[in-house]
Parts: structure tokens; sequence; C-alpha cells
């Protein structure tokens, strides 16, 4: 145990029955409950401030993650200045512990913070928060029973050679966690002006998009760079290790890199974005993420389906929203063929225009597919403007309605045929 440590733990249980130790209890206490008023009316404050121009979940998910930081660096504020004034006149022992907690607190408060900044919200996320906690918990444990220094020196005795340089594990996990720390620096940075430039509603969103993608390359590259640096690592070694990956992108990852180019150009030459209605390959539905390798789709049955950039570019896509958000709509279904079928026809575009959801311009449609020995084909096409909120329900009231229909009328149904190919 270090001799700072051994004191405070020392003058600690010599005070205990003392007025010193009152007198230094009294201050912590009042100062959490002085950090913890100031802390609910600044936040109070900021949330009326903010909510005009944020929704009022976001200003709150924002607000809240800013005051469970300042909770404890104010109250450490507090602690320290008692600390500065009462140190002349009798021991502040208990303040220095007190310290030392709250700058924890503070620390994994504040971290936690970044890292809900910066990451999407999962359940790997509150797994990491877990880790980040109980590790600088563990490390002040460490630190106040004394163990910590007797673990860097033993960290520091193990030695290895890499190549003809001597190194030990203290500084290979010095190493590793400053290139975490360089990262995690980097990539806060970039979510900051990614959010701000999300917000500039004057450029186009594909254009906000390949810029997004670019700043976090770029953030990222600097930040391998300074790491690598900072460790003492040549960075020279680079271009090994780019031609390394020069071999690898001509044997055995074309398609990968090919995906990340195309992603690019997609963004680029504006012929999809986000939000548009779109057909390729044998899937239809709404682009609701596009991503450097891939596109997720929702469909209009409610899934989703992951595409790569490479088919965008390779294969014919139907964008059925370039110029209007709107998507189409189809069934199928088949009369005997002694149906009275122009009232068929009749009965189903009347009541698909009776459909709150189906646009009347373009009209809908009903056609004749064509002829069987079991009866007669029709196909009835209608168009959505919110294709996003899945089109099964309404498919399902077009079926139900016109089954209603026809059974009035005394039009029988017959077997739909599948057709092969």
């Amino acid at each position: 145990m270090n001799s700072e440590i051994q004191i405070i733990w020392q003058e600690i249980r010599g005070d205990v029955s003392s007025l010193d130790f009152i007198w230094q209890l009294t201050i912590i206490v009042v100062a959490l409950v002085t950090a913890w008023l100031i802390n609910g009316a600044l936040r109070d404050y900021a949330l009326k401030s903010v909510q005009e121009n944020r929704p009022i979940e976001e200003a709150k998910l924002a607000i809240g993650g800013i005051n469970r930081a300042l909770f404890p660096l104010s109250t450490l504020f507090f602690v320290w200045m008692s600390k500065l004034v009462l140190q002349n006149f009798q021991h502040v022992s208990l303040l220095a512990l007190a310290s030392r907690l709250l700058l924890a607190m503070a620390a994994i408060r504040l971290i936690v913070y970044a890292v809900r900044y910066i990451f999407p919200s999962g359940g790997w996320l509150k797994t990491l928060e877990n880790v980040i906690s109980w590790g600088i918990w563990a490390l002040l444990a460490l630190h106040l029973s004394g163990y910590l220094a007797r673990i860097f020196q033993t960290l520091e005795d193990i030695t290895f050679k890499i190549g003809k340089n001597s190194v030990n594990l203290l500084m290979v996990l010095q190493g590793l966690l400053t290139v975490v720390l360089t990262l995690f620096i980097a990539l806060w940075l970039s979510r900051l002006l990614e959010n701000k430039l999300m917000r500039a509603e004057q450029v186009s969103m594909n254009m906000r998009v390949v810029m997004v993608k670019l700043i976090r390359i770029f953030f990222m590259f600097v930040a391998v760079l300074l790491a690598l640096s900072a460790v003492g690592l040549d960075i020279t070694l680079l271009s090994v290790f780019g031609g390394a990956l020069g071999v690898g992108l001509g044997f055995g990852l074309q398609k990968i890199a090919s995906n990340y180019v195309s992603g690019f150009i997609i963004l680029l030459d504006k012929s999809m974005k986000i939000g548009d209605i779109i057909s390729v390959d044998k899937h239809s539905g709404l682009i609701q993420d596009m991503r450097s390798r891939y596109m997720v789709m929702h469909k209009l049955d409610g899934t989703h389906v992951i595409i790569p950039n490479e088919t965008l570019i390779t294969a014919a896509v139907v964008n059925h929203s370039l110029t209007k958000h709107m998507a189409p709509v189809q069934i199928s279904l088949a009369v005997k063929v002694d149906s009275a079928l122009e009232k068929a026809l009749q009965l189903m575009h009347e009541i698909a225009l009776k459909q709150a959801r189906v646009l009347q311009t373009p009209t809908p449609e009903v056609q004749i597919k064509g002829f069987t020995d079991a009866g007669i084909e029709l196909t009835l096409i209608v168009w959505v403007a919110d294709p996003e909120n899945s089109v099964s329900p309404l498919q399902s009231t077009l079926y139900l309605e016109i089954w209603k229909a026809f059974k009035r009328h005394k039009i029988a149904f017959s077997k739909l045929e599948n057709k092969a190919g």
C-alpha cells in the first residue's frame, strides 16, 4: 500500500469518533444535497429551453445523460473546495476518500453517456456499460487497498521480445488502452459532426449520408495513426499492411470491396435514397437504411431484407417513388367462366375506391390476366402513399369486401392456378 493511501486510512480510523470526522461527514451530505438541488433546477431550465427545438423524448434523453454526469462533478467540486479550506485546520482524509469515489462515479457516468451517444441502443450496449462500470470500480478498489501498484509491478516484470525489441505486459496493456481511448474519442467527434450534418436540411439526404461515412472513415484513419504513434509503432508498417490488404482484395475480398464502392456510387448518383419504394429481384419495399456494404429494405408485408449494394448496381431496379412517394399493391383472384365478368370488374373497382388508404390518382386498375380451364384470372392493382405501414391489412380488407360483394351478386370463384416459371 502506498504511503498516501496508508495515511488516509490511518487518519480515518483515528478520527471516527472525533469532531473532525463529523465535520467532514456533514460537508459530504451538504455537498450531495446542494448538488442534487442545483442539478434539478438546471435540468428543468435546460429542458424548457431545448424542447421547443427538439422532440421532447430526445431532449429528456440528452439532458438526463448530461445531468447524470453533472451531479457527481458538482458534488466533487463542493467537496474539493471544502477540503482546501479545512486542510489548514484539521484532518481531511474522509473528504479525500470521498473525492476519489466521486471522481470514479463521474468517470463512469461520463463514459456511459458518451457510449450511449456514439453507439445505437441494443442488448450489448447494456453489457458494455456494466463492464465499464465494474472495471472502474475494480481499479478504484485495488487503488484504495494498495494492490494496484503491486499488480502494475508484476505486469512490468513480465517481459518478452517482439523482433529485436524487449517489451513487458504493462506496456502492451497501456498501448491497447491508448488505441481504445483514441478510437473512442474519434468516434465521439465523428458522431458529433454527423448529428449536426444530418440536421442540415439544405443538403440532400444522399449527400449527407456520403459525407457522414467519409467523416467517420477519416476520423478512424487519423485515430489509428495517432494511436500507433502514441504506442511507439512505426507508421511505415501501414504500407506493409496496405500491400497485404491489396493482395487480399485481389484474391478473396472483391465482393466486399465491390459492395463498399457500389454503396458510394448509389449515394452519389441519387438514383435511390432513404424512404424510396423500390423493387429489385423478387423483393419490393421501402428503403429503410443505406449502409456502406448493404441496403436494408422494409418489405410491404412487414419483414426486412438485406440487399448487397452490388446487386443494386448490377440488377434492374424499379424505383416507384423516384418522382412521387407511393407504391402499388396487387391482389389476384379467379372467377368461373360463366360469371358476370363485367359486373365483377365493376365491383372490384368500386371496392378499391372506397378504401381510405387507396389513392384516387392513379386510379385503381382491374385487369383480365387470362383464361384457363378453371375460370378467368383477374388482378386488382391499387396505389398507396404509405407502403411503409404494411399493406397486408389492406390486401386482407380488399379480399374480404370482394368476397362479400361477389356473394351478393352470385359471382362464383374458381381456383387460381399457380404458373411455374
